[in-house]
C-alpha cells in the first residue's frame, strides 16, 4: 500500500511541475513564431494532452477491445467539458472570445454529430474509422493553416522586451520545455492512475468502478492540469483551446485509430446516455460562452453547474454498474 500511496503523490507532484513547463514553452513558442495561443492550444497542447487517449485506443484495439476506445474517447470528451472546463472555470473564469463561438465550437459540435451519425447502427466500422482519421488531418490542416495567416502580421510587430526574450537561445529553452513537459505529463498521469488503480483494487473496489472513474479520469489528467495552469497565468486561450482541441483528438484521432484497426460495436446506452451528454455539454458551451458584450466569461458559478453535471453523469454510471 506504501508504493501506491507514494506513486499517487509523486504523480500529482510531477503532474503539476510538468504542465506548468508544458504551457509555458507552448505559450513562449507561439509568441516566437506568432501562432495565436488558441491555435496552440487547440493543436500541440490538444495533441500533447490526449496522447494518454491515444494509446489506450491503439492498444485497446490490437489486444480485440476497440470498444474500451470508444468509451475512453467519450468519457473523457464530458470530463474535459465538465470536470475540467468546470473546475478551471470555478478556480479562474475562462475568458471565450467572439471567434470561438464562430468556428472552433461550431467546428467541434459539426464532428460531433459526425462521429453520432457513424454511431446510429450500433457500428463503427474500419472505413468510417478511416472517415474519421480523414477529417482529423482536414480538419489540423485548416486550423493550421488559417492560424498562421491570420496572425502572421505578429512576427513583424514586436516590442524591444521580446526581441529580447525571442532570442534563439531563448527558443530552444522555450521548445526544450514543451518537450520535456510533455513527456512528463503522460509519465506522471500514467503513474498517478497505477497508484489509484492498485489501491482501488488492494480495497476492492470492482474493476467496472475501476475503468469509469479512474482510467476515464486518469487519461485526462493531463488536460485538468494543463488548463488549471494556463488559466491561472491567465492564458485563457491555450485553456479553453485546451480542451476544444482535446475533444477533436478523441472523437477523430482516438476512436479513429481504434475503428480504423478493428470494427467498434457499442450498445444503443453509448448512443442514448455517453454520447447524449456528450453532445449536450458541447452545446452547453454557446450558452455559458456568449456574452451581448462581444467577449463572454465562464464565470465561477457557470463553473460550478458543469461540475455538477459531471457529478450526476459520474454518480449515474455508478448506480447502473450496480443496479
Amino acid at each position: 500500500m506504501l508504493l501506491p500511496l507514494l506513486a499517487i503523490l509523486v504523480g500529482l507532484v510531477l503532474l503539476v511541475w510538468s504542465a506548468d513547463r508544458f504551457v509555458d514553452g507552448a505559450a513562449s513558442t507561439a509568441s516566437y513564431f506568432g501562432m495565436p495561443p488558441l491555435l496552440i492550444g487547440m493543436v500541440i497542447v490538444g495533441f500533447g494532452t490526449s496522447a494518454p487517449e491515444m494509446v489506450v485506443s491503439a492498444f485497446s484495439a490490437l489486444q480485440g477491445n476497440p470498444g474500451l476506445a470508444l468509451g475512453n474517447a467519450y468519457g473523457s470528451n464530458i470530463t474535459n467539458i465538465a470536470l475540467i472546463l468546470g473546475f478551471t472555470a470555478v478556480i479562474s473564469p475562462v475568458l471565450v472570445r467572439p471567434q470561438v463561438l464562430r468556428r472552433e465550437l461550431p467546428l467541434l459540435t459539426l464532428v460531433t454529430a459526425l462521429s453520432i451519425w457513424q454511431l446510429w447502427d450500433g457500428v463503427i466500422s474500419r472505413l468510417e474509422g478511416c472517415i474519421l482519421l480523414g477529417v482529423f488531418f482536414l480538419v489540423m490542416g485548416w486550423s493550421i493553416w488559417r492560424g498562421m495567416r491570420e496572425n502572421k502580421e505578429i512576427i513583424h510587430d514586436r516590442s524591444e522586451e521580446d526581441e529580447t526574450a525571442e532570442s534563439p537561445s531563448s527558443l530552444g529553452k522555450s521548445i526544450f520545455s514543451l518537450v520535456i513537459g510533455f513527456i512528463l505529463l503522460v509519465v506522471s498521469s500514467k503513474i498517478l492512475v497505477w497508484g489509484a488503480v492498485e489501491i482501488a483494487q488492494k480495497l476492492g473496489v470492482s474493476d467496472i468502478i475501476i475503468g469509469l472513474t479512474i482510467v476515464a479520469l486518469g487519461t485526462s489528467l493531463p488536460e485538468l492540469a494543463s488548463s488549471v495552469i494556463a488559466a491561472r497565468k491567465g492564458e485563457d486561450d491555450i485553456a479553453l483551446g485546451n480542451i476544444i482541441g482535446s475533444n477533436l483528438f478523441n472523437t477523430l484521432a482516438v476512436v479513429g485509430i481504434a475503428g480504423s484497426i478493428a470494427p467498434i460495436t457499442a450498445g444503443q446506452e453509448v448512443l442514448y446516455r455517453d454520447a447524449l451528454v456528450m453532445s449536450l455539454l458541447t452545446v452547453s458551451l454557446f450558452i455559458i460562452g456568449y456574452s451581448f458584450r462581444g467577449k463572454g466569461i465562464i464565470n465561477r458559478f457557470e463553473g460550478a453547474g458543469l461540475l455538477v453535471c459531471y457529478a450526476g453523469y459520474t454518480s449515474y454510471l455508478i448506480y447502473s454498474a450496480f443496479a
